[in-house]
């Protein structure tokens, strides 16, 4: 792969990071097309959420939005054949990253329609004799509502729990499995607390139970290395904004030997082998196989960059701020996403006090709930610890200045909201808290 990265990279990196210049010191992005130019905004820590586009994606793209517009799907002039060899390429881009043939990617608008269709659309087209469903308790909420959309059809779905390191037992998923089991769903790597699921493993055991096996990749892709021939996926998810992609397009990986068989879940003219009607927007497909390529030739730079500054990062927090706990399993994880939990300091305070540092409390798709994170809860952390975390996302364009600030605002504002706390007072004059029986007024 790469071993330095090239003057043109180094020029990538200003355009995005280059700005931030903050004076009072913090490194911050501005705003762009504001009303005030002089305004700044919050540095980017929130890469689960979604990733900045990559400026080379955007150049791929931008031909296709002006000069190149044909419908892809129009065979009769040379506006749809160049549209549909652009999307041709991309379905080659898709595929190359992942190991798959381009007839088996089909273009969708993202990883959450991809995931309805791949379990939905297997659960209806087999649910005459195979009516039970297999997935874990720390799914994308879009997985878990789809099976609970299966569940009021009539299918059984077995939710698997994951261990305190939030990956699978695998004995779990054996013990699972039934005569009738049609359907095994398992993200690869999580949202939340960055935990790498065994992929490889739980697609031998589907594939030596004929059980098609799903995965929804949408943290993983482009992250870290997957080959869907290797791993025995039968079906994949991908989300074009996770990977430095534009928003609104993604892709669903679906087997053609053995034949994976769906029950389309939308209506239309037929594109996409009848999998998706739907114009495929060409600009956003070209955008994703850009984004693919990328990926697959900086994966291993990206990946080596990103493992220090997470490291970075996580050491300078714990070696300053004492009860700090790390969610999910240590070493089998993606280092790009850090779950922190910050004993006896509210998550939700530490957030609203790191304002000038754009962090999440966990996945962007429920954060407007109170709730505790039920992905944090099924690890089983306490109500209080799940309150508290805060998640860190590490990209291929956060700098090294972005995380010691990062670091050094986190400490500061840990600190200063503990010195407010009762609870931490109580906890440094010795008391065990869990000793105490709280009485309600």
């Amino acid at each position: 792969m790469m071993a330095v990265r090239p003057a043109t990279w180094r020029a990538l990196r200003g355009l995005l990071a280059g700005q931030r210049r903050r004076l009072s010191g913090a490194p911050q992005q501005q705003g762009i097309g504001s009303a005030d130019e002089t305004s700044l905004r919050p540095l980017y820590m929130d890469v689960q959420a979604t990733t900045p586009m990559d400026p080379r994606v955007l150049d791929t793209m931008l031909p296709y939005l002006v000069h190149f517009y044909g419908n892809p799907h129009s065979r009769t002039h040379a506006y749809g054949w160049e549209s549909e060899s652009a999307m041709e390429k991309a379905r080659q881009q898709v595929a190359s990253l992942i190991g798959a043939d381009p007839r088996e990617i089909i273009f969708t608008s993202g990883a959450t329609e991809s995931n309805n269709i791949a379990i939905k659309g297997v659960g209806r087209f087999y649910k005459s004799r195979k009516k039970h469903i297999i997935t874990t308790q720390t799914e994308h909420k879009c997985v878990l509502d789809s099976c609970r959309a299966l569940e009021a059809e009539g299918f059984q779905v077995t939710y698997l729990p994951v261990q305190k390191n939030g990956i699978i037992d695998l004995k779990d998923l054996k013990n699972a499995i039934q005569p009738d089991t049609g359907l095994v769903s398992v993200m690869t790597v999580n949202n939340e607390i960055g935990v790498v699921q065994p992929v490889k493993d739980i697609g031998q055991i589907c594939s030596s139970h004929k059980i098609f096996f799903h995965t929804d990749a949408a943290q993983a892709v482009g992250k870290i290395p997957l080959n869907v021939n290797d791993m025995k996926i039968d079906l994949m998810s991908i989300s074009g904004h996770k990977i430095y992609g534009p928003k609104g397009v993604g892709a669903i990986y679906v087997r053609r030997r053995p034949r994976v068989r769906l029950e389309p879940i939308q209506s239309g003219g037929g594109q996409e082998r009848g999998l998706r009607s739907g114009t495929v927007p060409t600009p956003l497909a070209v955008g994703l196989g850009a984004a693919c390529e990328l990926a697959q030739q900086e994966m291993e730079y990206d990946h080596k960059r990103i493992s220090l500054l997470a490291g970075r990062l996580v050491t300078s927090i714990m070696s300053e701020i004492p009860d700090v706990v790390m969610n999910g399993d240590p070493v089998h994880r993606y280092p790009g996403c850090i779950n922190l939990s910050f004993a006896y300091v509210e998550g939700e305070s530490l957030l609203m006090a790191l304002k000038d540092v754009a962090l999440s409390s966990g996945s962007a798709c429920t954060s407007a709930s109170l709730e505790p994170s039920y992905v944090l809860r099924a690890i089983g952390t306490d109500e209080d610890l799940a309150h508290s975390s805060i998640r860190f996302g590490i990209g291929r364009f956060t700098t090294e200045e972005e995380v010691d600030y990062t670091v050094k605002k986190c400490i500061q504002h840990v600190k200063r909201l503990r010195e407010m706390s009762p609870l931490w007072e109580m906890v440094q004059d010795g008391v065990d808290l869990k000793s105490i029986k709280w009485t309600q007024h």
